[in-house]
This record gives C-alpha cells, sequence and structure tokens, in this order.
C-alpha cells in the first residue's frame, strides 16, 4: 500500500525542523566541552516515527568525533525535551547519534581522482615527446 502524500510532506516538515533545531542546539545552547565543532548532514525518521537517526560531520580528529558522539549521546534528554517544546508536540522520537564520514570520503576520493589525472597526463606528455622523437627524421 503507498504511503500517503500528505503523510509523506508531513514527515519531511519533521525531518527538516529536527534538522535545523539539532544545528541551533549545536551552534551554542550544548555547552558539553567534548562536543567539537559540527553540524547535521542528515535526518533519518524510521517509517513508525518512534525513532530517527541524526547524522553529524565533525571538524576534526578521529578522537574528537568519538569525544563529540559521546557527549551527543549524553545529551540526548535534553536535545528531545528542547524540540518538543520547540514543536510544540507530545511525541519525540528517541535519537540516536551518527558521525557521517562521507565528506571525508568524498574528498578522499577527489584527491585520489585528482592524482589518477595527473599521472595519466603525465604518462600521455611523456608518450607523445617518444613519438615526436621516433617521427623525426635522422641527418
Amino acid at each position: 500500500m503507498p504511503e500517503q502524500r500528505a503523510r509523506t510532506y508531513h514527515r519531511g516538515r519533521v525531518v527538516n525542523t529536527f534538522a535545523e533545531e539539532i544545528t541551533a542546539m549545536l551552534e551554542g545552547e550544548l555547552s558539553d566541552p567534548r562536543i567539537a565543532p559540527c553540524h547535521v548532514t542528515e535526518v533519518v525518521l524510521a517509517p513508525g516515527g518512534k525513532s530517527c537517526r541524526v547524522f553529524i560531520a565533525v571538524t576534526g580528529t578521529p578522537k574528537e568525533e568519538d569525544e563529540t558522539l559521546a557527549g551527543l549521546m549524553a545529551a540526548r534528554g535534553f536535545i528531545r525535551t528542547e524540540i518538543r517544546y520547540r514543536m510544540n508536540v507530545r511525541h519525540v522520537p528517541e535519537i540516536t547519534f551518527a558521525i557521517d564520514r562521507s565528506e571525508k570520503i568524498n574528498s578522499r576520493m577527489d584527491e585520489l581522482l585528482g592524482r589518477m589525472e595527473k599521472r595519466k597526463n603525465k604518462l600521455a606528455d611523456k608518450v607523445a615527446k617518444e613519438s615526436i622523437v621516433r617521427s623525426e627524421p635522422t641527418r
């Protein structure tokens, strides 16, 4: 049975609101020193709406990522309470946080592709120079 269009629209609004509110909290309302500078990349709401997973991109080392994740997991209750009051709703899904490493993976892939392109160009230049040397007539 296909999901109704209004329900899909509502879920999208809820996800966007969650992302905005959690981002606002991360920017200054959470005073835990373990939480490094980070931002919300994606919020995934479970089909029943009972739980959601918030993906966080942390700017820093892997150690800072782990500490940030621990700090956010410790602040889950506060975050849920604040969202409940801000959105003026009865039920707020159970929140879990996960580190989103997709940006780092994408930058690494771009770096590797750039290296491959440089090697390819270097090899093409070398082959072109060799063909020029071979094609010149000797006197």
